[in-house]
């Protein structure tokens, strides 16, 4: 992607390719083929199996759950600078409606650091459509935000780290019977493009930073409410060691709970930084992606989960690690009327499989009736590949 200074020109590409955009016919699409839950009494087991630890059912995930798409204006400004930013028309339901009306059980949080205040007040993509500043209160005060791209891609149904929280934390305390959620969290930085164009530059994630997580997060729920490392590692054990040997806690202990854990995985800054001095992340609010055989390795990522990576994901999970990875991507999808992976993605067993189309609708506006939900329309059901013999079908919540 181009930034270009010569906003008139832009916006004429932009109209341009927009009217492409318009007149394109898409085909309708189903997801692919998923068997539906069984009624017997396998289905009567696992509602009433105390048994079943959080490695052993699967769940639905939002990806970018806060996402909302810009304005018509800055549409044609996303597309005249980058003709692949279509990949950002979609808009999420509040997180809220998603666990309570879409069985939603996970949901995807891209955060920006902002300690002083104030730093995305104003983003580059509105100068360019002759906007003003957002004015938006929240954005101005100290604290983690959310938001997809930092000066081009803004929308979002709650601005700031906490306000996402204390929206699950609502749901939760009004629904104390649901299967733990999980909050992925991606920690991001400005794109140097935007940057050099007169965009913002976001603070690193230093120790102070990534600190600040673990507060907020502490801030909104109590330890009691909170499923942390410290909950699932054993004496003696590391993280690692206490999962694949003792494993993860039971549904049923995690209920009402929350966990996190960061998208960013591998060596690097932010792991190695939040890590530093706590091995097995002791006393840390939130998992990370370690490699395997690592001491913090308990939950892991493998994005695409066609060909190969199939198989190594269900080799992942029977070894008792978490794992996401996702049914499909905005908007490729449907554009491409790919619809296969939905089918692959369940069958892989990876526990959370995260989606941009969970209920139907979300993609007619592209003649699609694409959606990606699990057999039965249910929010939590028996692991496909890790789940006990006796556990089929969907998993009670109440």
């Amino acid at each position: 992607m181009r930034i270009s200074s010569k906003l008139a020109a832009g916006l004429a590409s932009a109209a341009v390719a927009a009217a492409g955009l318009a007149g394109t016919a898409l085909s309708t699409g189903q997801a692919g083929s998923q068997a539906q839950a069984p009624t017997t009494a396998t289905q009567y087991d696992a509602r009433n199996g105390s048994g079943l630890r959080m490695n052993q059912v699967q769940v639905m995930g939002a990806h970018n759950a806060y996402h909302r798409e810009a304005p018509d204006d800055e549409k044609k400004i996303q597309l005249a600078q980058d003709p692949g930013a279509v990949g950002l028309f979609y808009s999420h339901a509040s997180i809220p409606d998603q666990l309570e009306q879409q069985n939603i059980r996970m949901v995807e949080l891209d955060l920006f650091p902002d300690p002083a205040g104030g730093l995305y007040t104003y983003p580059l993509i509105r100068k360019l459509a002759g906007k003003g500043p957002l004015t938006d209160p929240d954005l101005a005060k100290p604290g983690i935000k959310v938001l997809h791209w930092a000066d081009f891609d803004y929308g979002t149904t709650c601005s700031t780290f906490a306000k996402c929280l204390n929206q699950v934390k609502t749901w939760s305390d009004a629904n104390p019977s649901h299967a733990p959620i999980v909050i992925q969290l991606e920690l991001k930085q400005s794109d140097p493009r935007l940057v050099a164009a007169g965009g913002v530059k976001a603070p690193p994630w230093d120790l102070g930073n990534l600190n600040s997580i673990d507060t907020e997060i502490r801030s909104v729920f109590s330890e009691k409410q909170l499923l942390s490392p410290d909950d699932v590692r054993k004496p003696g054990l590391t993280l690692e060691q206490s999962v694949l040997k003792k494993g993860w806690p039971t549904v049923d202990q995690a209920r009402s709970k929350v966990m996190f854990f960061f998208d960013n995985g591998g060596p690097g800054a932010i792991r190695d930084t939040y890590r530093e001095g706590k091995p097995s992340l002791e006393g840390r609010a939130v998992f990370t992606r370690g490699p395997e055989g690592q001491p913090d390795a308990a939950v892991t990522m493998v994005n695409d989960p066609r060909g190969a990576n199939q198989a190594e994901i269900q080799r992942l999970v029977r070894k008792g690690y978490l794992v996401r990875t996702r049914s499909d991507e905005p908007m490729s999808t449907v554009l491409n009327k790919e619809y296969s992976r939905v089918g692959i993605a369940l069958e892989s067993g990876a526990q959370y499989v995260t989606t941009d189309f969970p209920v139907v609708g979300m993609a007619a506006r592209y003649d699609s009736e694409f959606v990606a939900k699990l057999p039965g329309d249910t929010p939590v059901r028996c692991n496909p590949v890790s789940s006990p013999a006796w556990c089929r079908g969907d998993v009670s919540e109440r």
